[in-house]
């Protein structure tokens, strides 16, 4: 088995020889096939060589638009970067659906994101550590001002500081819990820069009481870690109509489209099978604008998928109520979203994207993320519940199919034309393909 040591410390056409030589075979169409995938411009392939370690090529996502998005009475051309098909045409459908109804509207409800020091106390009495705690609590605020100095100037910085007993749950477990406001930033390293000196103050005060037992004075710190669960981070988006607007075409009603639509929002809400794959839709708008805009589509990931199971049992994220005859559609989420620091000055791509927005902050980012993510749940509800999900989605995969099947553009363009009234599915785009190539059988060329 091929083992290297140093790796790191090889040149990016360094690293690529040892792979091509130990994994393909030395095989040189390799090396130009990552090298093909460079950047022209040396400057901006360098910036993409230091986001990560070891880099050796770049691996590309298409990066697309849905326009039309009103939100707040404001237009939006909004930037999605994702590789699954129809998801960026299903929120243009839906930014157009809602375009004459009055748009998307929304509220940043908080903004408040979490850390912790996870600490083992060997003491046994809560109350003295309690008292403890409350003595030097002010200590802790004041021990970081060297940290928190320049975001308090932006009007951020730490809202409160607590100790948790979780003794409970395991033996001599506490932990300190602080809340911050990380204005237009993320603030992962802010945070965690504030709770690993919070540990340093703690252990110190801690070691140094004059008044604890000495069996209390001991503390093990286990980690300073902020928490990517933010369910005081949340946003609103959410969309009305009367019913008597919510008509299919000439499909159905609007009154039976919205019974049919509420229904199904419900099933997603007690079905945890079905919630998951309906909260996956939602996270298909939602992480594209994450990833378009420079963010951490895992943590947001984590975090929604947390909030969703935040009663006991996993459940969906959108819900959906008639009162009065307007039917309403909404989407409460935690967004723990940053628009400086990270790569969001760095990627030139993610810069095109704030410009495009006309560069927002960190709550207009917000509003517009969880718009598209409704967006995206409604387009997918309302195929489901009318002419079906296969039929949007497999037109949009058509291509997908044609291009793995090596079609020419005039082969694409007659089978494109076949599929207008005919259902698409993959064995089929395979008989029509073959059908006019005259073979038996497609023959794919070999993957590098």
């Amino acid at each position: 088995m091929p083992t290297i040591k140093g790796f790191s410390k090889l040149s990016k056409e360094a690293k690529i020889e040892w792979i091509v030589a130990n994994y393909l075979e030395n095989n040189q169409e390799a090396i130009e096939f990552l090298k093909s995938y460079w950047h022209e411009d040396k400057v901006v392939q360098k910036l993409h060589d230091e986001f990560i370690e070891n880099t050796v090529s770049n691996f590309y996502l298409p990066f697309g638009v849905a326009p039309n998005f009103l939100i707040d009475g404001k237009s939006y051309c909004v930037p999605m970067a994702i590789e699954e098909s129809s998801v960026v045409a299903a929120a243009a459908k839906s930014a157009n659906f809602w375009l004459d109804k009055g748009g998307f509207h929304t509220e940043v409800i908080d903004m408040v994101k979490v850390g912790h020091v996870h600490f083992i106390w060997s003491g046994k009495d809560t109350a003295r550590l309690q008292t403890f705690f409350d003595s030097i609590r002010q200590k802790l605020i004041e021990g970081t001002n060297h940290i928190t100095r320049n975001m308090q100037q932006r009007g951020g910085g730490i809202l409160d500081i607590q100790l948790v007993d979780r003794t409970a749950d395991e033996p001599g477990y506490y932990q300190i819990m602080s809340t911050f406001d990380t204005c237009d930033s993320m603030g992962a390293n802010f945070i965690n820069s504030v709770l690993e000196e919070y540990s340093k103050i703690f252990r110190n005060e801690l070691e140094n009481s004059d008044w604890l037992e000495e069996h209390e004075r001991e503390v093990q710190i286990v980690m300073c870690i902020l928490s990517n669960y933010t369910p005081q981070c949340i946003v609103r988006a959410e969309v009305t109509a009367p019913i008597e607007l919510m008509n299919d075409g000439d499909e159905m009603s609007g009154q039976e489209f919205v019974d049919k639509f509420c229904r199904a929002v419900r099933i997603a809400e007690i079905e945890p099978y079905r919630a998951a794959t309906h909260n996956k839709g939602i996270m298909n708008g939602i992480d594209s604008v994450v990833i378009a805009t420079g963010n951490d589509f895992r943590a947001v990931e984590a975090s929604a998928h947390t909030y969703a199971s935040r009663n006991g049992k996993y459940s969906s994220l959108t819900h959906a109520e008639v009162k009065d005859g307007q039917f309403r559609f909404w989407l409460d989420i935690p967004l723990a979203l940053g628009t400086v620091g990270g790569l969001t000055n760095l990627h030139p791509m993610v810069k095109f994207a704030y410009r495009m927005l006309g560069n927002p902050g960190a709550a207009e980012l917000m509003r517009i993320t969880a718009v598209v993510g409704l967006a995206q749940n409604f387009s997918a509800l309302r195929s489901l519940v009318t002419s079906g999900i296969q039929k949007g989605h497999m037109k949009m995969h058509l291509l997908n199919i044609l291009n793995q099947l090596e079609a020419t553009e005039e082969e694409k363009v007659k089978i494109v034309d076949y599929f207008k009234d005919n259902v698409v599915s993959y064995s089929a785009a395979v008989d029509i393909f073959c059908k006019i190539r005259g073979i038996e059988k497609p023959v794919v060329a070999s993957k590098n």
